[in-house]
């Protein structure tokens, strides 16, 4: 079986989750889903790349903040047991738009970007990539590292509601070598078992 390295959008799969659980966030085991989806493609999943970001802490944080870092550093903690799994952590940034705070990734992107770029020299052996996204700012290093002979597969989620959270511009399937719309079932199969 051919070896393959799973690149994870976290945030992405954080949104999709609340989605397929009706607003509830369903509990995945990232690594077990990754390992499913490459089996799916009959490959094995070597290495897996999270990339997240903290929760935002306030100077000083609130009861609410801190039980959100508290429940970050668990999830974290559990993936850290698996050798196979590297976490790469951005930053989130609070605005405060007309009154309301919005709260923003930074740097998650950029770290994956770079990840990708150096598959080719990093890991020569490795044919084809999967990734777990739906962010077409991923598109330019896609088309790259597909002239440098590494298949890219995507697993995704859309819909076709304009201006929905799960609208996705072509251009991102279009892109990649190959395209599979993730479902509930793939969430089901990979639940974090107590």
């Amino acid at each position: 079986m051919e070896n393959t390295l799973v690149f994870i959008d976290e945030g992405f799969l954080y949104k999709l989750s609340k989605h397929f659980g009706k607003g509830k966030k369903i509990k995945v085991n990232y690594v077990e889903l990754a390992k499913n989806l490459s089996k799916r493609l009959n490959l094995f999943c070597k290495q897996i790349f999270i990339y997240v970001a903290p929760p935002f802490q306030g100077t000083p944080p609130t009861s609410e903040e801190r039980e959100r870092k508290k429940g970050y550093e668990s999830f974290i903690q559990l993936l850290k047991e698996y050798r196979i799994v590297k976490i790469k952590e951005g930053r989130v940034q609070r605005l405060n738009i007309n009154g309301k705070y919005i709260y923003k990734q930074k740097g998650v992107d950029t770290l994956l970007t770079i990840d990708l770029s150096h598959v080719k020299e990093d890991f020569p052996e490795i044919k084809k990539i999967i990734l777990i996204s739906s962010d077409t700012d991923f598109c330019p290093i896609i088309r790259d590292i597909k002239k440098r002979g590494i298949e890219v597969c995507l697993f995704t989620y859309f819909d076709r509601i304009r201006n929905s959270p799960f609208s996705l511009s072509n251009e991102l399937i279009d892109c990649c070598s190959k395209c599979f719309k993730l479902n509930k079932e793939d969430f089901d199969q990979s639940i974090i078992r107590k």
